[in-house]
């Protein structure tokens, strides 16, 4: 039999080794892997889920919203971190802000948006923090003050004029007129109201820091890295315990015991902090009361 080119060798040869591969890495492999996983791990290789009567109601590893169809926190249930992808699974991300992030875009009366939408501006980092301070706050009766936030929760943040030396002009950029500004001056010039539409950016950004000391947690106020972060603190659990116990109508030592069998330790015990995961929580406080 007449011997093939040895180009037309090169190719079988090439198409054996890719179907061997194919076979190997997209069969065989998988199979194994997902056998062992399995039969070793089973719970957690099927995703961690949990039921509630039955019925799959979510992911040991996945945050949720446990908030009604109006958006307002469930009283009754412990709240989740914010999350910058609406705790869509599809959509995990982190919001892309960073601390230099501190000065909003207001949005103009009438304009439009790009969809057609009324325009509804831009908040920035800060100002996100800010209002979910002052929304925690009021939900568990705590001020929800903190440092470089206004009163009425959006960043403390000067737009100063000019840029470089002996200020003529100081604006509070987050603060749409007619809204009274968080201080009446600056460095002897009084401060402004924003307007809407404006352009600060040639000014000088200065942050004012004030005496507030915060009573929320950090990451009550903070999205984490993948917007789907199924635990929170300690700090944040111990902070919701009180009116979590009045809406239910128990005890607040029976909430904080919840609490603490639904706390893990630090990753190898060295690594991170303790973490209470809100879902498993708060269906342990659904079986405590049927």
């Amino acid at each position: 039999m007449e011997r093939l080119p040895s180009w037309m060798r090169r190719h079988l040869a090439a198409l054996r080794v890719l179907l061997i591969l194919t076979v190997v890495t997209g069969a065989v492999y998988p199979l194994v892997i997902t056998g062992i996983a399995q039969g070793l791990f089973s719970g957690k290789a099927g995703g961690s889920l949990l039921q509630k009567d039955g019925k799959d109601v979510g992911s040991s590893l996945v945050g949720q919203s446990f908030a009604g169809a109006d958006g307002a926190p469930v009283r009754k249930y412990f709240q989740s971190r914010p999350s910058a992808a609406g705790y869509d699974m599809s959509a995990t991300a982190a919001s892309n802000l960073g601390p230099e992030d501190v000065v909003d875009t207001l949005p103009v009366p009438g304009a439009k948006d790009a969809e057609g939408g009324p325009d509804t501006g831009k908040q920035s980092l800060l100002t996100q923090v800010c209002a979910r301070s002052r929304d925690i706050g009021a939900l568990e009766g705590v001020s929800g003050a903190r440092p470089y936030c206004t009163a009425d929760g959006v960043g403390a943040v000067l737009k100063v004029f000019p840029a470089v030396g002996a200020p003529v002009r100081a604006v509070s950029v987050n603060q749409a007129c007619p809204a009274a500004p968080f201080v009446a001056g600056y460095q002897g010039v009084k401060v402004e109201c924003g307007k809407p539409g404006e352009d600060y950016a040639k000014g000088r950004t200065v942050t004012v820091r004030g005496t507030a000391t915060a009573a929320v947690p950090a990451d009550a106020v903070t999205a984490s890295g993948s917007g789907l972060d199924p635990d929170i603190s300690i700090a944040y659990a111990d902070l919701q315990a009180a009116r979590v116990a009045r809406e239910r109508g128990i005890t607040p030592a029976q909430v904080r015991t919840l609490i603490r069998d639904n706390t893990t330790g630090r990753a190898l015990g060295f690594m991170g902090e303790p973490a209470v995961n809100v879902l498993r929580l708060n269906l342990a406080l659904d079986r405590l009361r049927g």
